[in-house]
């Protein structure tokens, strides 16, 4: 079949990857490039969106060059993005109007405790699912209209468009023809009624965002467009679009409810597949859709941590006391054991269940013998001690017995030394897959599916192969005291 392969664009908090997949949706090429971050003020994380349209551009190139493929030869690309991050540009020109404001920007903590305040919140999260949080695209495009001058004329004019990174990226890719979303990143957006399956205009009004800046909401397979003239040597049909983390459950194959994946790339993001049940959560989770299928909504609970590899990041830009972010197993593997120091990563605040914007990390429990492998385990330690904050929060609000086992993804999953501390902290068994890449696995998929190359999401989808299972080999006694000694230190850094 000459039209089989799939096309994946993954872009991602701080590199943007384009992956060739064949018709059975394994892996043939691989282009990747990185993606600069900007820090203005505290707290404030920004991106160049040209930085974004170029690297995906150049990725989506030289991943067919790679491949030695053709863009004829290709069935569909399929798109995931870092969600929530906010974008507003000029209709005619296709310009971003400022910076990309990034999922992980807190500048609008006061505009959201504003509207706790005025008891908007309870609204929000019936209507959303979502807490009235910072994180979420509502209030930074209301700073983007408020903040850039004439933006907010401009949008009333209808002359501006909003989206997250797949609608810009769609935009640019079908050269302006075609403004839309998918179910998935419009439910991030603080600004869409997950039940009803729409855009709120209670919650425009809330927000004060004008409709007219809006995408439409189409399913997560679907016809998004074709690529305008001259990006490739032949015109491509996009016909997938998901969030990083919905894909993502989607190439861990959790099609029923019950399964649980866990991402762990610049942030920790863990999904449950709650089915057709939007489960409110009474432990500050959040209600989101795991997707949006043939009209059709799968839900899932998802708790948030903001920073799972940046930790790591950190170790080796700020601190520099690994060069390699692959060195930081290796270092904590050398730790101390007789040293419980606790990293409490809170640089841009904490996430589910605690959702302190306010909290700054802290590293707990120094001494004159605490040195550089110490802190490197004391900062992988952190992503296994917050998953198990999300787990326990999470059978509380599903309510079935039993410890599910955990499918893990994501560029920390590399390290054998986190995900065997991690299976040993939950008591509970750690699937690591063969296919890493399950963010692009996913948008591959559905890409597939809309072509008619892929069966929908059943146990007839058997792209998921186990490489290694972890299992708990620590005693329950000590993983529990050594979970209450993080709690303990969480605390200390908790300003609400």
């Amino acid at each position: 079949m000459s039209d089989s392969l799939l096309l994946a664009i993954d872009q991602g908090t701080t590199s943007t990857r384009s992956i060739l997949h064949g018709p059975d949706l394994a892996p043939r090429a691989v282009a990747q490039q990185a993606l600069p971050q900007h820090y203005p003020s505290p707290g404030w994380v920004e991106h160049e969106p040209e930085d974004i349209w170029t690297a995906t551009l150049a990725t989506m190139r030289e991943a067919l060059a790679k491949g030695g493929a053709a863009a004829r030869q290709l069935a569909g690309i399929g798109i995931t993005n870092q969600r929530e991050t906010t974008l507003l540009w000029d209709r005619a020109s296709g310009r971003a109007i400022a910076r990309a404001i990034v999922w992980q920007d807190r500048r609008t903590a006061a505009d959201c405790a504003r509207l706790v305040e005025q008891g908007a919140a309870a609204l929000v999260t019936a209507r959303t699912g979502l807490l009235c949080d910072p994180y979420f695209s509502a209030t930074k495009l209301a700073w983007l209209l408020d903040n850039v001058s004439g933006a907010r004329a401009a949008a009333e004019r209808g002359d501006l468009a909003f989206g997250t990174v797949d609608s810009f990226l769609l935009w640019r890719l079908t050269g302006g023809r075609v403004h839309a979303t998918d179910a998935t990143n419009a439910a991030r957006t603080m600004l869409f009624d997950i039940r009803a399956g729409d855009w709120d205009d209670e919650l425009l009004r809330l927000f004060r965002i004008p409709r007219a800046v809006l995408p439409q909401v189409r399913d997560n397979a679907a016809e998004f467009g074709t690529t305008a003239p001259g990006l490739l040597d032949a015109a491509v049909p996009i016909r997938g679009m998901a969030g990083d983390q919905h894909a993502a459950m989607l190439g861990q194959a959790c099609f029923a409810p019950g399964m649980v994946k866990s991402t762990y790339g610049t942030g920790c993001f863990l999904l449950l597949n709650t089915g057709d049940v939007a489960v409110e959560s009474k432990n500050r989770l959040l209600t989101t859709l795991a997707w949006q299928l043939g009209g059709r909504r799968t839900y899932a609970l998802e708790g948030a941590i903001f920073i799972a590899g940046a930790a790591v990041q950190w170790l080796r830009d700020g601190l520099k006391i690994i060069a390699d972010a692959a060195e930081s197993g290796t270092l904590a593997a050398q730790a101390d054991p007789a040293q419980r120091v606790h990293f409490v990563p809170a640089f841009v605040g904490l996430g589910a269940p605690h959702w302190d914007a306010e909290a700054r990390g802290a590293i707990l429990g120094l001494t004159r013998g605490t040195g550089p492998a110490e802190i490197a385990r004391a900062a992988l330690e952190s992503v296994a001690f917050q998953t198990r904050d999300l787990v326990e929060a999470m059978r509380a609000d599903w309510g079935n017995e039993g410890q599910p086992v955990l499918r893990v993804d994501g560029g920390m999953t590399a390290s054998d030394w986190t995900m065997q501390f991690l299976a040993d902290l939950l008591g509970a068994p750690v699937d690591r897959p063969e296919v890493q890449e399950t963010t692009a696995l996913g948008a591959a998929y559905l890409a597939g599916l809309q072509a008619g190359l892929l069966p929908p999401p059943g146990p007839a989808v058997a792209h998921w192969r186990l490489e290694r299972r972890f299992t708990p080999r620590m005693a329950r006694a000590e993983a529990d005291a050594l979970h209450a000694g993080w709690q303990g230190a969480v605390k200390r850094v908790l300003t609400t």
